[in-house]
């Protein structure tokens, strides 16, 4: 299994929107290596479910519930989409500021790439964000 970071503006598709639809087409990704992300993901992975935007974080986990195929939303192109679920809201919000501050963290493909809209997440880094959700702040 592999773990992702997926991010959308809340204001387009939020976490309450994935949970009221109970699944969903993750479509739109027009960026070549978020894409590629995308083509890597196996039914089964897990997703951080990032809203970005004004309050960016980490909201929720999502599941892939199907491989990728031609993004039926693409115009023109050669795009793609996976099928997703969500699978819990984090007991806690962890924002983009306490990743930063998060020693561990520091080499995240977020904090490296912060446009990239699918990325990989390592599984220690993974486990450590759920780690943090449990926490109190």
């Amino acid at each position: 299994m592999n773990y992702w970071l997926v991010k959308t503006e809340p204001e387009t598709f939020s976490w309450e929107d994935l949970e009221t639809k109970g699944s969903s087409m993750w479509d739109g990704v027009r960026n070549y290596q978020a894409r590629n992300n995308l083509r890597k993901m196996k039914t089964g992975d897990i997703l951080f479910f990032y809203h970005s935007g004004k309050k960016p974080g980490i909201v929720g986990l999502a599941e892939v519930i199907k491989e990728y195929y031609p993004d039926p939303t693409a115009k023109e192109g050669d795009w793609s989409v996976v099928d997703v679920k969500p699978l819990q809201k984090l007991k806690r919000f962890i924002s983009l500021a306490e990743i930063k501050q998060t020693p561990e963290l520091q080499n995240m493909v977020l904090l490296q790439s912060m446009r990239l809209s699918v990325q990989p997440v390592r599984s220690e880094e993974f486990s450590l964000i759920q780690k943090l959700a449990l926490q109190d702040q």
